[in-house]
């Protein structure tokens, strides 16, 4: 992990693409900036974490679902017998 300081006002650029502006300091809290282009996703790591969860979830097949879809491949092998 890179750890720099920066004061506000000051910035960190990632590969000639992303801008990183410190704006405020209040207190424990930072608020930063981000600068990227349009097709660069950029979520707060709660929020991907989220979504990385529901992608599994979704990607995971049920077995009721497995046994729906092996009942419908035997039904299709007995129309050929």
């Amino acid at each position: 992990m890179l750890v720099l300081s920066r004061k506000k006002g000051e910035s960190i650029v990632i590969q000639d693409h992303i801008e990183v502006t410190v704006l405020a300091v209040e207190g424990d809290t930072v608020r930063i900036g981000i600068s990227a282009p349009k097709h660069i996703d950029i979520f707060r790591q709660e929020i991907y974490a989220s979504i990385q969860d529901a992608n599994r979830e979704s990607a995971t097949p049920l077995a009721a679902n497995i046994e729906a879809f092996m009942e419908r491949l035997r039904k299709m092998e007995n129309k050929k017998d």
